[in-house]
Parts: C-alpha cells; structure tokens; sequence
C-alpha cells in the first residue's frame, strides 16, 4: 500500500484541554479505514487535524510523503483531501439544487440522484430546513461529485436510517481504490461499516487498538461505538 494520510506524534486540543495524545495513525491510500470511539475520544480533533481546519499543538502531518503540517486547509483541499465535518456540512442558505451546483459546475449530477434518489424531489428546498439524515445524503452527493483522493467523513450515520445508511457505506465503498483513501468516523453504528479495510479505536486521545474489523470481533465493535 502507498503512502496516504499520516499523523506523527500529534497532539492536539482547545485551550489548555488536550484531545488528542501523541497520536501516530497511518491512513494509506488503496484503503477503506474506519475511525470508532466513544464521544469524546478526539475522534473529530482528528479529522479537523487532518483536514487542516485546527492545527495540532506539536507532531506531523503528512499526505503522500510530503510534510503538510502548516498547510490550509485551502491547500489541503486542492491537493485532494475532501472533507465532510459533521456539523455544518451543507451551506444552509442556499437550495439543495443550488448546493449541488456549486459543486457540480458543467459536470451531471445523475450519479448523486442515482445514490440519493430523495434527493432528486429536494432540488428548490433550502438545504437548512432538510432533515438530518437528508443533509448528510446532500453532503455526500456533494462530495462525489468531486471526489478527493483522500476522502474524510466526520460521523456517518446520525440521521441515516439503516437503509440510507447502507447506501452511504456502498457509495464510499464504491469510491475505493489504489490511488484514494476513505476515512470514515463512525459513532453509534460500527457494524455497518464492516467492509473496510483498516479499524482504529480511539479512547480520550488515544488509539487503544488498530486491525482489521474481523480482528475486532462483534463485542469489541459494540464497545468501540459512543
């Protein structure tokens, strides 16, 4: 596997609270990974880490062997880290139509509408008035309409009923590759993410248990959700 996102030695807080503790994580791109942990755990912090939108107090960034610890969030963005945090992930103000065709340009956005298919009948509402479950399917079909080559997805399932959510796991399963890395937190609903490559376990800033999902087993997977 080639090198993706990697995170050396981070910690990371806000104000004198530390989230994250001497975090070392490596996210390699031709993987599916999954980030679970009770609420809490610094699983966000890491994903605003690594989406440039905080900044780690010391330890290193790292995407495709370059050092990007100091970069923006706009750099990080242009180089193809595609982030979706869990709240605001939709520009509220805005129709779901206009929020696609922000994204979208020239581009068909028959690929959101086959993946979301509510969607489609949502096109003139304003994207704050959708419901949960329904702005997290507009963030997504957002995303793959340009997808990164790393793509980051704070908290999947919240608002997702189980058949959406299963939808949401195909269509980033789908998205899968040698030259992309999927990172998924997931906070209530870890089996649902079965088909993925690589688990960490984080527990009050600290990873506690990294493998694949088999290794984890039923009752590890029950624990690590929040």
């Amino acid at each position: 596997m080639s090198s993706g996102l990697d995170f050396i030695g981070v910690r990371a807080g806000y104000g004198s609270v530390e989230a994250l503790h001497d975090v070392t994580v490596s996210f390699p791109l031709g993987t599916v990974v999954a980030v679970l942990g009770h609420n809490g755990a610094g699983k966000s912090t890491l994903m605003r880490i690594a989406a440039g939108t905080s900044s780690p107090m010391s330890g290193r960034v790292r995407w495709r062997g370059a050092d990007i610890t100091s970069w923006t969030a706009h750099e990080r963005a242009v180089s193809g880290i595609t982030s979706i945090p869990d709240e605001p992930n939709v520009f509220a103000d805005m129709t779901v139509a206009e929020n696609l065709d922000l994204v979208a340009g020239d581009a068909s956005q028959s690929v959101v509408f086959e993946a979301f298919p509510t969607l489609a009948r949502r096109g003139p509402q304003l994207a704050g008035t959708l419901s949960g479950g329904e702005r997290q399917q507009l963030a997504l079909g957002c995303m793959l309409l340009r997808p990164g080559s790393a793509i980051l997805v704070d908290e999947l399932s919240p608002g997702l009923s189980a058949a959406a959510l299963d939808r949401a796991v195909a269509v980033l399963t789908d998205l899968a590759g040698p030259d992309r890395v999927i990172v998924v937190v997931e906070p209530g609903h870890p089996e649902a993410l079965r088909r993925v490559d690589l688990v960490y376990v984080l527990s009050r800033g600290r990873v506690t248990w990294a493998g694949e999902p088999s290794e984890l087993g039923r009752d590890g997977l029950r624990s690590a959700s929040g």
